[in-house]
């Protein structure tokens, strides 16, 4: 079995929109940390100059949202209510979900008005590849976008799905659909744009919002769906188990069979 990676980094070198502070305490740090947490909460003395090059463990805290990187959205993400019920989060999803058969749809072809494809799109793409998921599958949405991750044009420039077409792959019984963009709607100042324009709500994050009206999950901020033949493979992206949380971290891969 080939396991092709599908992540993006959670990098702090890279520029997002939301702070992303990554601290590294070294192992000679850690040693001094340790000596004093021991002290203070245990009572106990330890000397570091008796460990090993006085070192000993090095330790990572990070500031970030649980959007930063590839992650997955919870129904609770999507709103506070549903029609169906009360918004799941994260760490209250089946994990059945996060382990199924796959296949990639190319979305870089985008209505130049509003930024998304629809139904017909997302239909020919399925005619193209031959396949109609079943349900549980997952689709991925291959936009072309992961090629400015750690840019700013990463949350500027791609593809979302419109609300019907977001219907359109629930309706097939799809409860994961993924993308290699930032959102799996279109990107906001487009939204807004036409907001302004026509005062229609319903352009304002819709394939989000579908989540409102029929529970399911996106795996956002993909990579490397280039590499994917179009089906007839599996997907990994089980996600971190985040107490109440809208999202969880997910090291998401995809597994081919040779």
């Amino acid at each position: 079995m080939r396991i092709i990676d599908l992540s993006t980094p959670v990098d702090a070198s890279g520029w997002e929109p939301d702070p992303l502070v990554h601290e590294i305490m070294t192992p000679a740090e850690a040693a001094h940390h340790m000596s004093e947490e021991m002290r203070e909460h245990f009572g106990i003395e330890f000397d570091p100059s008796e460990l090993p090059g006085q070192e000993l463990l090095s330790l990572d805290t990070l500031t970030l949202t649980s959007h930063t990187g590839t992650h997955v959205d919870a129904p609770a993400h999507y709103g506070s209510t549903g029609t169906y019920g009360v918004p799941r989060t994260i760490d209250q999803m089946p994990l059945d979900w996060f382990l199924r058969p796959a296949h990639v749809l190319d979305i870089t072809a985008a209505d130049p008005e509003t930024r998304t494809v629809g139904v017909p799109h997302i239909e020919k793409e399925l005619a193209r590849i031959g396949c109609r998921p079943q349900p549980l599958d997952i689709v991925l949405l291959r936009t072309g976008a992961s090629r400015w991750v750690g840019t700013s044009r990463y949350f500027t420039e791609f593809t979302g799905l419109d609300g019907p077409a977001t219907d359109y792959l629930l309706d097939l019984g799809v409860r994961v659909i993924g993308t290699d963009a930032f959102s799996l709607d279109a990107p906001f100042c487009d939204m807004i744009r036409r907001y302004h324009a026509t005062g229609d709500q319903s352009v304002l994050w819709p394939a989000h919002f579908a989540g409102r009206r029929r529970e399911y999950c996106q795996i956002e901020r993909l990579a490397r769906l280039e590499t994917l033949p179009p089906t007839g493979f599996r997907v990994a992206c089980f996600p971190v188990k985040i107490a109440g949380a809208g999202a969880g971290w997910t090291r998401a891969v995809a597994l081919l069979d040779e």
